[in-house]
């Protein structure tokens, strides 16, 4: 799985391997500035904001149109919306200049940036290899809100979001409203949100007292779904193209503009 999961926590690995890779950094750090009395870890604090900001900037720039409706998303970096290549590039610009800056240092930062960067790429790269999610739409039958059997196999030729939620879950509820306006503003996009373990009235009632208008609003008594893609926590939202194949995966709460981002990968998988 691409989570670890503590109790009722549901804990995502990139977040905890980029966690890993600061750890192992700043040790390497202090460890070769001991002899020296050198203290390299404010460097590197600003090494790495100075990433995680361009980092965030980078995707809120090709997001804007979707941001500027609401200026404070901006800085909820809990959406995940990161441009990766961005952040790498300026983390390794500022430490080439730290390191040209501070000759005292420089050997202390190149050693502590270097094992974080080789933390980071081998976990990531077993983390690549260990969790090999289910490639097609599970085969499992839902039922609609009125009891009305729907094989999921049935609603492929579409491109898809599958987003597994619950009443009581509150990032699920956060996040309902941007989903409903992305299917209307998607309808070549088949949104299927199948309620996790939960009975029709629960589900009719709370779509009712929030006025949500949804398609395609299915419930999975048994939490097949979940278990057959390794997929417990919620909210958790899948992306199938329309052959039915997996193309991409969140987990956690989407924001309008990290949506946009995987529809449009789902549509250009390559």
């Amino acid at each position: 799985m691409d989570v670890i999961n503590i109790g009722p926590l549901a804990l995502p690995i990139p977040p905890l391997v980029l966690l890993g890779s600061g750890v192992i950094g700043v040790a390497v750090g202090k460890w070769a500035g001991r002899s020296g009395q050198i203290d390299i870890e404010p460097l590197l604090w600003k090494i790495a904001l100075a990433s995680l900001f361009s980092a965030r900037l980078a995707f809120v720039l090709l997001y804007i149109d979707i941001y500027k409706t609401n200026l404070l998303s901006m800085l909820d970096i809990r959406d995940g919306g990161f441009v990766v290549p961005v952040g790498l590039l300026i983390a390794f610009a500022v430490t080439a200049w730290y390191a040209w800056r501070e000759r005292g240092k420089r050997k202390g930062v190149l050693l502590a940036v270097t094992a974080g960067a080789s933390f980071w790429v081998a976990a990531t790269v077993a983390t690549a290899v260990w969790y090999t999610p289910p490639a097609q739409m599970p085969q499992v039958t839902l039922t609609r809100l009125d009891g009305t059997p729907v094989p999921l196999q049935t609603l492929t030729g579409k491109p898809i979001v599958l987003n597994l939620w619950a009443t009581w879950c509150p990032p699920c509820r956060r996040e309902m409203p941007v989903l409903r306006d992305a299917q209307v503003r998607h309808p070549d996009v088949n949104f299927i949100f199948a309620n996790q373990g939960e009975a029709a009235e629960a589900v009719r009632h709370y779509l009712e007292s929030e006025r949500l208008d949804l398609k395609n609003v299915l419930l999975d008594a048994r939490l097949q779904v979940g278990q057959q893609l390794g997929s417990v926590a919620m909210p958790t939202t899948l992306f199938f193209n329309a052959q039915g194949r997996l193309v991409d995966r969140r987990l956690g709460e989407l924001s309008a503009a990290t949506l946009e981002q995987s529809i449009k990968l789902l549509r250009n998988p390559e």
